[in-house]
C-alpha cells in the first residue's frame, strides 16, 4: 500500500518554500513490520526536508524494478537487496551517480569505509566508474553462537583468533564433547550455509583483492586458494568428532534445526556459525545475551589480514533523479537516520557516528561493534555470482563436498558451470 509520509512540520515547510518541496518515491523490498520501520525513517526525513515521501514495498522487487526502469516509470530511489542487480542497472544507464563527495563521506564515516565505496561503485553506460549505491541497513554473517552457561560450566574462554578457535574445538573433543552443530538443509536452497563458511574462510586466508577476483571469476573457482578455503570448511564439517551427528549428518540437517543442539541438556554441541538472523530459530523465549550469545568468527593471528567481516545489506540508489532524491541520500548520512531504526531492532550499521546506546538491546549494540571493528567488509559472494553458480552449483557442490567428494573436483565442476553461462 502506498503511503505518503507528511507531518505538520513538513506541511509548514511546503507552505513556506513550496518551490523547493518535491515528491520523492522510494521502492524497496520491505513489507510488514520492516515497512513500518523504514516509513518511520522516511517520515523523519519528510519532516526535516519538507519533501513529500512515499514508500512502496514488494516481495518481487528485483523483477519489478527492472520492469519499471525499462518502462520509464522508475521510482526516485530504489532500495536494492544485492549489489549485483544495481550494478547491472547502472551499466544500462538506469541509475544516477551520487553527488560528488559522497564517496569521501563514506570513507571517512563508515567503518571499513573503502569496502563500502567499492561495493557501491559500478561502471555506467560509458564504462566510467561512479559511486551509485549508498549502503544502509546491514547484516553480519561472521558470527559464532554459543550458550554462555555451557561455556561457563566447561570452563571455556571465548576465542579471539582462528588458532584459538581450532584449539578450543580440539579441547571440546578431548573433553568427550562435540564442538559444532552444522546443518546445510534448506529445501531447494540446500547447501547455502556452507557457502557462507567458505566465504568467511576466503576472507581469513586471502587478501580482500583475491576474494574480489574470485567473486568476478578473474581467478577460476578451482584456483588452489579457493580449494584451500573449501578445505578449511571441511576441516570442521567433515570431521566426525567435530560435528553433532557426525559428518554424514551435515548435509541432511536443516539449518533451522541445527542450532538446537546448543540448548539440549546435555549439550549436543557448543558452537554454531551462522548469521545475525539465526535467533529466529532458537527455542521460544531464548534471551540473547543470557541464554545464547555470540562472538566474532575470528581471523588468523598469523596471517595479518585484519578483522574481515562477511555480510549483506541494502543499498539505496537514485533511479529517477530529482533534488529530493539527492536530499534523501544526504539525510541517510545523518546519525539519526540510523538511530530511528536501531531503536526498534533488526538494524545494524557501519556508521561510526551513531550513539550505540540507542540500540534496542545490548546484544544488538555488541553485534554492531563487530561491524564497527571490521577492517574489511565483503558482501556474500554467492549473492554476487551469477544465479546459476551462486544460487546453483555452488550450493549443490558444497553438499557434494560435505558428503565426501574431493574439493578440487567439486570446484572444477562449479567452474565448468560458470564457463557454460558465459
Amino acid at each position: 500500500m502506498k503511503k505518503t509520509l507528511t507531518s505538520s512540520v513538513a506541511i509548514a515547510a511546503l507552505c513556506s518554500s513550496a518551490a523547493f518541496a518535491e515528491d520523492v518515491t522510494v521502492f524497496g523490498p520491505w513489507l510488514g513490520p520492516d515497512q513500518e520501520l523504514v516509513e518511520a525513517v522516511l517520515s523523519d526525513f519528510a519532516e526535516k526536508s519538507g519533501h513529500n515521501v512515499s514508500y512502496v514495498g514488494s516481495d518481487s522487487f528485483e523483477q519489478q524494478i527492472v520492469v519499471d526502469a525499462e518502462a520509464g516509470s522508475a521510482p526516485n530511489v530504489a532500495v536494492f537487496p544485492q549489489p549485483g542487480l544495481a550494478s547491472d542497472m547502472a551499466a544500462r544507464g538506469f541509475l544516477t551517480p551520487l553527488k560528488d563527495g559522497t564517496a569521501d563521506w563514506v570513507r571517512d564515516n563508515y567503518a571499513a569505509g573503502q569496502s563500502w565505496v567499492d561495493l557501491g561503485t559500478y561502471a555506467g553506460p560509458d564504462a566510467a566508474e561512479d559511486l551509485y549505491g549508498f549502503f544502509y541497513k546491514v547484516d553480519v554473517k561472521s558470527l559464532v553462537w554459543y550458550s554462555p552457561e555451557n561455556f561457563e560450566d566447561a570452563g571455556y574462554e571465548i576465542p579471539t583468533t582462528m588458532e584459538e578457535l581450532k584449539a578450543l574445538t580440539d579441547q571440546i573433543v578431548a573433553d568427550g564433547e562435540t564442538p559444532w552443530c552444522i546443518g546445510l538443509g534448506s529445501g531447494g536452497a540446500t547447501g547455502w550455509p556452507a557457502t557462507d563458511w567458505v566465504e568467511d574462510m576466503m576472507l581469513r586466508t586471502q587478501p580482500p583483492a583475491v576474494y574480489d577476483q574470485w567473486v568476478s571469476n578473474e581467478i577460476p573457482f578451482d584456483d588452489e586458494r579457493v580449494v584451500a578455503a573449501i578445505e578449511e570448511f571441511g576441516a570442521f564439517a567433515r570431521n566426525d568428532d567435530y560435528v553433532a551427528g557426525g559428518a554424514g549428518a551435515v548435509a541432511s540437517t536443516d539449518f533451522r534445526d541445527s542450532p538446537k543442539g546448543l540448548f539440549a541438556a546435555p549439550p549436543q554441541c557448543y558452537m554454531h556459525r551462522q548469521a545475525s538472523f539465526i535467533p529466529a530459530f532458537f527455542p521460544e523465549g531464548t534471551e540473547i545475551g543470557a541464554d545464547a550469545d555470540f562472538f566474532y568468527f575470528p581471523a588468523y593471528e598469523g596471517k595479518d589480514l585484519g578483522a574481515p567481516v562477511l555480510g549483506a545489506g541494502t543499498l539505496w540508489a537514485i533511479t529517477n533523479e530529482n533534488q529530493a532524491a539527492h536530499d534523501l541520500i544526504e539525510y541517510l548520512q545523518t546519525p539519526v537516520a540510523h538511530e530511528i531504526w536501531m531503536a526498534n531492532g533488526g538494524f545494524l550499521t557501519p556508521h561510526k557516528g551513531v550513539d550505540l546506546s540507542k540500540f534496542s538491546t545490548e546484544a544488538a549494540a555488541n553485534m554492531n561493534q563487530i561491524l564497527l571493528d571490521a577492517t574489511t567488509f565483503r558482501f556474500d559472494a554467492s549473492d554476487l555470482m551469477p544465479g546459476g553458480v551462486g544460487a546453483g552449483t555452488f550450493w549443490t557442490g558444497m553438499v557434494d563436498y560435505a558428503g565426501g567428494k574431493d574439493a578440487s573436483a567439486v570446484a572444477s565442476e562449479i567452474q565448468s558451470s560458470w564457463d557454460a553461462l558465459k
